[in-house]
């Protein structure tokens, strides 16, 4: 049996984590053992998701399969693109450059602000009343 390339790659985005394993197999996609076209349906997710692999034009020679949870389905899109680029940077570094050009080798800082004694939210206080 010929030994397969197996790549690891970890991405976050807020509070989603992506785990991601790059395999030579081009048809194979999972995200979380269902397939990746029925867990993003939104075509603007699956291409954000497939970002590096298309830029890398390694899309048709790469499959992968991730395990993902926490956050929602927008920022574990975001952060399978950072585990997936992070993966092909690992398989060669001459992608690095270019991945980085782009920005999908950045993690995204962006978090949510937490809620503050006093206040309704992080910063809307309570509503005044004169009288």
């Amino acid at each position: 049996m010929a030994e397969t390339t197996k790549l690891y790659g970890l991405g976050r985005r807020k509070t989603a984590v992506a785990q991601a394993l790059l395999v030579e197999e081009p048809g194979k996609r999972t995200i979380n053992e269902i397939d990746f076209n029925v867990y993003f349906p939104i075509v603007s997710m699956q291409s954000m998701a497939l970002g590096p692999l298309t830029l890398t034009s390694q899309h048709e020679k790469y499959g992968f399969t991730v395990r993902v949870h926490g956050g929602g389905k927008h920022s574990q899109a975001g952060a399978v693109r950072l585990a997936l680029a992070r993966a092909l940077v690992e398989l060669d570094e001459g992608f690095r450059k270019q991945l980085k050009d782009t920005g999908m080798l950045t993690r995204d800082p962006r978090m949510k602000e937490r809620k503050k004694f006093g206040l309704k939210r992080a910063r809307r206080a309570p509503q005044f009343s004169k009288r």
